[in-house]
């Protein structure tokens, strides 16, 4: 990268601003990881807070060797840029025509972050299911045939999508319309879930949702904001529309699940807010501050909507991919064709300047809703049709099959692929795939070794036993309990919810020596055996004195 300065000058707020959101927009990342976690069951929530840090280290190299210069070239044609700045070369003081107050150097950072961020989104949809090591190859070829030709039309300097008009301020088509094509391509490609509509495919951990969309909603203020790529007015008004429309995304989601089910849920407000978001971002630089409220209050609508409709329809998009991101930024894109407006647009040019571009309908031109419905769809069929393709392509060939196998998906993503858990100290994988946990286990030795023995899948095979249909839990795991399984009288596996969050300490143990799980050896098997055998016909429950209800 070019190191020696020239004369330009630039002001160090603007400078200091963008880096900051630079920052902030990484934090989205692991963020990201959090909240995708959180959604998913526990024995697939590492592999996917792992594919979000390794979106950042794989896309951040193929930015500085091509992608930023595919993408941000200043000579190329209306369809994709060329290799002018491969490796970097020329990317040092001087600006950028898309980014004229800062150093390109800065602007290439700040883009980078958008460009890692964006596939990380796509691997929601195929959660649960999907091989790791496809997946890194899958993310390497995908950003560049289809993230950098998508953000070249929309933001390259000669794209066609920027030479017709289209107004997408931080990222609607190229970030949330190409991640939500292409994770309905994901999805399909892989097929249903084993356990798909199982009452245990929730989220698990209802605390990682929440810090994970806490970071989100924080980093978005550097996602929307540092795209004015200064310290100004217009940045100023992107953040307020940005936290606005998260605000009311977020309250409308609430409602309108309290209107179904009668509960006040934090996911709802959470996968409200994160659609809020989604939904303000293509406009959050054209719209004023009343209609941004517009924009939370159909986006989150919207996607609520669709999130019903999916379920109607046997969509497998595990962790709502396209319900939230695609169609919010395509309610976003359709909501800025209406909304802007030239006085927003003139926060960033210098007061009297004759030259700022007209806004949507509200300012009379009706031709910009075409505008934004021509780039949506462009952008839709580019990204479904080549993801597509190179899955196909991929699952050709044997070593780059894409989905788990059968015992791997029961294991869990986390196991097979990683050989690691979220959770060292809690998780038995049960019969059926399930997570099971020794967590406030009150109930006596012997049910602990025959729960481990008879529900747990990576133990059965010690044990000289196997996993039927028959061994599939009955009760719904919550996001607060887990299942342990015994053996009912006719062989088939019993449940019982435990509750994870209490721990009601033994006399045994103490702060400095907590209770842990017995490790399993080949003597531990065999005695678990015994007693699985020797309790097959009776339900032993010792909770009975201490007055508990372990059916929960």
């Amino acid at each position: 990268m070019e190191s020696t300065p020239v004369s330009t000058e630039y002001k160090p707020g603007d400078i200091a601003w963008v880096l900051t959101s630079t920052a902030l927009v990484f934090l989205m990342c692991p963020g990201l990881g959090l909240f995708y976690a959180g959604m998913a069951r526990m024995k697939h929530s590492l592999s996917l807070m792992m594919l979000s840090v390794l979106a950042v280290a794989l896309v951040s190299i193929q930015w500085y060797f091509w992608g930023f210069s595919l993408t941000f070239s200043t000579t190329g044609g209306p369809f994709i840029g060329n290799l002018d700045h491969f490796v970097g070369r020329g990317i040092g003081w001087e600006p950028h025509p898309s980014a004229p107050n800062v150093p390109m150097s800065a602007f290439f950072l700040f883009q980078l972050m958008f460009a890692a961020i964006t596939p990380a989104l796509a691997y929601g949809a195929s959660a649960e299911r999907m091989r790791i090591i496809p997946a890194i190859l899958f993310l390497f070829i995908w950003s560049t045939l289809v993230y950098d030709v998508i953000t070249y039309w929309v933001w390259g300097p000669n794209g066609w999508l920027t030479v017709m008009g289209v107004m997408d301020y931080a990222g609607g088509t190229p970030v949330h319309i190409s991640s939500g094509s292409a994770a309905v391509a994901y999805a399909m490609v892989l097929g249903k879930r084993k356990d798909y509509n199982h009452p245990s495919t929730v989220p698990h951990n209802v605390a990682f949702v929440f810090i994970g969309t806490a970071l989100l909603w924080f980093g978005w203020f550097g996602f929307n904001g540092g795209s004015a790529q200064a310290a100004n007015a217009r940045g100023i008004q992107t953040i307020i529309n940005s936290h606005l429309s998260a605000c009311v995304g977020g309250l409308v989601w609430v409602f309108l699940d309290y209107r179904h089910n009668k509960k006040l849920t934090l996911i709802g407000f959470c996968t409200g807010a994160v659609a809020g978001l989604a939904t303000i971002t293509p406009g959050s630089g054209f719209v004023s501050s009343s209609s941004s409220l517009v924009f939370g209050l159909v986006g989150a609508g919207v996607c609520n909507l669709c999130v019903s409709w999916k379920s109607k329809y046997h969509f497998d998009d595990a962790l709502d991919v396209f319900a939230v991101h695609y169609v919010g930024g395509l309610v976003g894109l359709i909501l800025t064709g209406v909304f802007a407006q030239q006085s927003i647009i003139g926060l960033s040019y210098p007061a009297g300047a004759t030259d700022v571009p007209i806004g949507g309908m509200l300012d009379g031109n009706y031709h910009q809703v075409l505008v934004q419905l021509a780039a949506i769809g462009s952008v839709t069929a580019w990204s479904f049709v080549v993801t597509y393709g190179i899955l196909y392509i991929m699952n050709m060939f044997p070593g780059l099959r894409l989905r788990l196998e059968d015992h791997e998906e029961e294991l869990g993503t986390d196991m097979a692929q990683m050989g690691e858990t979220a959770y060292g100290f809690l998780p038995l994988l049960g019969r059926n795939g399930d997570e099971e946990s020794t967590g406030s286990l009150r109930k006596s030795e012997n049910l602990n070794a025959e729960s481990t023995c008879c529900s747990s899948h990576c133990i059965s095979h010690r044990c000289g036993s196997t996993s039927g249909a028959g061994g599939e839990l009955n009760t719904p795991i919550s996001s607060g309990g887990s299942t342990v399984g015994g053996m009912n009288a006719t062989g088939n596996a019993s449940s019982t919810t435990l509750n994870l969050d209490l721990h009601v300490p033994r006399p045994d143990e103490d702060e400095d020596h907590p209770r842990r799980l017995p490790e399993m050896t080949e003597q531990n098997a065999q005695r678990s055996a015994r007693l699985a055998r020797a309790h097959r016909h009776s339900h032993v429950d010792e909770d009975e004195s201490d007055g508990s209800d372990n059916s929960r």
